[in-house]
């Protein structure tokens, strides 16, 4: 089910790391789903023990458009699983990044979790980048939130 989705449509073109051409490129394994699975490419299992961060190859180098980001994110089964997720969720993979997309995976659990070469360890969403003009002004206009701050709009 690797078919794009509605909506515009641009290219990720894709370079496989050598030795990497085993591993499947990231598609969509549903026709509602927003990412595409990324697949670890280790060479032999990578142990995350509980606390631990480690950065998680997947063999992939892409090339986005101008204005386009990747956007790494967790794979919920992982999470609620196995207390493991992306640390610093969601990832951002600029469009002019060539250099081989990483995961950088955390095992918040209490168990040792083991990656294995081709598991499903991340997603990747591609988005629309607005880059604003930055103006500074001496004000801002009101609201009724104001200078509440986090949480001012209630626990509800």
């Amino acid at each position: 089910m690797c078919e794009p989705g509605a909506g515009e449509q641009i290219t990720l073109r894709i370079r496989r790391k050598e030795g990497c051409e085993d591993l499947p490129l990231p598609c969509y394994m549903s026709d509602g789903a927003s990412g595409m699975d990324l697949h670890a490419a280790v060479c032999e299992d990578l142990t995350l023990q509980p606390g631990q961060a480690r950065l998680v190859p997947t063999g992939l180098h892409i090339a986005l458009p101008p204005g386009w980001e990747a956007q790494v994110r967790p794979r919920s089964g992982l999470a609620l699983k196995n207390a493991v997720t992306v640390l610093n969720s969601p990832g951002t993979v600029d469009s002019d990044y060539r250099a081989e997309v990483g995961v950088i995976l955390v095992n918040l659990g209490k168990e040792p979790f083991v990656v294995n070469r081709g598991m499903r360890v991340a997603q990747m969403v591609i988005a629309r980048v607005c880059r604003p003009r930055v103006v500074e002004v001496e004000r801002l206009d009101e609201t009724e939130r104001n200078l509440g701050g986090f949480g001012s709009t209630g626990l509800h």
